[in-house]
C-alpha cells in the first residue's frame, strides 16, 4: 500500500483559510526565499514516512526544515510576536526534523494577497510593503524528548483503538 493512502495520515480538512495557503504556497516560498536569502530553496514534493508519522516538509534545505504558513490577512498575520504562536505548528516540525533527520527548522509566516476569488471582503494588496512586515520566522530547534513523548502517545493512542475494536 502506498504510504500516502495510510489511514493513519490521512484527513481531509476544507477551509477558506487552508485553500487560500495552498493556492499561494509556491509564490509564498519563492517570496520567503527571496527575502530570507535561502539559496536554491523550492518546493518539497517528497513523502516521508516512518512508523509513527508522516508528512510533507515545504522546503528542505541542507541543515533546515522550512515550513511555510500564509497568514489570511494582515490581523492574523503573527507581526508582533516574538515565540511560536502555534505549538500545533511547533510538533510538526519536530515530526518533519525527525522524518528527514534534520536539527533545526523555521516556521516561517508569509503574508500574501488573499486571491480574488476566495474572499468577498475588499481585498488587501500587500504587495508594497516591506517584506520585515510580511515575513515573520521562529526558529525551533530538534527535540529527541518530544519525539520520544509523541511516539508514545502514537503507542497510547492505538491500544485505545485497538480496545474499541475489541
Amino acid at each position: 500500500m502506498d504510504k500516502r493512502t495510510n489511514i493513519w495520515c490521512q484527513k481531509n480538512i476544507k477551509s477558506k483559510y487552508l485553500t487560500k495557503g495552498i493556492e499561494v504556497e509556491d509564490d509564498a516560498i519563492d517570496y520567503a526565499a527571496e527575502s530570507l536569502g535561502w539559496l536554491f530553496a523550492k518546493k518539497n514534493e517528497d513523502f516521508f514516512a516512518d512508523d509513527f508519522f508522516c508528512g510533507t516538509p515545504d522546503v528542505i534545505l541542507e541543515d533546515t526544515i522550512i515550513d511555510i504558513k500564509s497568514s489570511w490577512d494582515c490581523f492574523s498575520f503573527p507581526l508582533f510576536y516574538k515565540n511560536n504562536p502555534s505549538k500545533d505548528y511547533y510538533y510538526q516540525l519536530q515530526t518533519y526534523m525527525h522524518l528527514t533527520g534534520r536539527k533545526k527548522a523555521q516556521l516561517v509566516y508569509v503574508l500574501m494577497n488573499t486571491p480574488e476569488q476566495l474572499t468577498f471582503e475588499d481585498s488587501h494588496d500587500y504587495s508594497e510593503i516591506s517584506s520585515k512586515y510580511r515575513i515573520k520566522s521562529f526558529d525551533i530547534d530538534y527535540s529527541e524528548e518530544v519525539i520520544y513523548e509523541m511516539q508514545e502517545q502514537v503507542i497510547k493512542s492505538r491500544e485505545y483503538i485497538k480496545q474499541l475494536w475489541n
